[in-house]
């Protein structure tokens, strides 16, 4: 199966949940984006490292990467491989010198991980065209130019009164906003509704 490497584009506040996060995962090569909600020990983890701040004593992804550096262990990539009910899980692909182990890993310590060992991430085809969010290239003059909101209001107990084409529509205006959390959730409830045929 083919892979798509990925790179973090960034790290919003969740507007809705609090303590929660949205990572931002972008394909090389094209305009889909994967916004997958993390919690804020996992949101820090990965900030700390992206601005390659030291704190004064490892956090845990810190002492992870210090114990395999120890045992001559290396994550040589990360694979967002699978995407559930609205939950993406990954693997890590280790390497010891001799062989390869897959290991099982919550996706946002996946990529806290796959920072700090400077390896790859990467998903599959599958998986972004399931739950990937396609992103326009506008201009920033065109985005200001919209007057009204139209999401302002809209909750996820409100979905069921909007047909998959106007779903579809604020999905788009969501993205547009960079309001990956109110995309992500339009993106699942639009799969849930083409799974069960509507």
């Amino acid at each position: 199966m083919e892979k798509l490497k990925l790179h973090i584009k960034g790290l919003s506040y969740s507007q809705s949940q609090s303590g929660a996060y949205a990572l931002i995962l972008g394909e090389d090569e094209g305009k889909r984006r994967l916004p997958i909600i993390i919690g804020g020990f996992e949101a820090q983890a990965i900030a700390i490292e992206l601005e390659k701040m030291k704190p004064t004593r490892p956090l845990t992804h810190d002492l992870f990467k210090n114990f395999a550096d120890t045992f001559k262990i290396q994550v040589t990539e990360v694979i967002i491989n699978k995407f559930k009910e609205g939950v993406f899980y990954a693997q890590l692909i280790c390497w010891n010198g001799n062989e390869e182990t897959v290991i099982d890993s919550r996706t946002s310590d996946a990529v806290a991980l796959a920072i700090r060992f400077e390896c790859p991430i990467y998903t599959y085809e599958t998986i972004m065209s399931q739950a990937g969010i396609v992103i326009d290239e506008e201009t920033e003059s065109e985005k200001e130019e919209e007057s009204s909101d139209p999401l302002q209001g809209v909750d996820e107990d409100q979905y069921s009164q909007y047909s998959l084409n106007e779903l579809k529509d604020l999905l788009k205006k969501a993205v547009e906003k960079e309001e990956y959390e109110k995309a992500s959730s339009l993106r699942d409830e639009i799969n849930k509704r083409k799974s069960q045929g509507q």
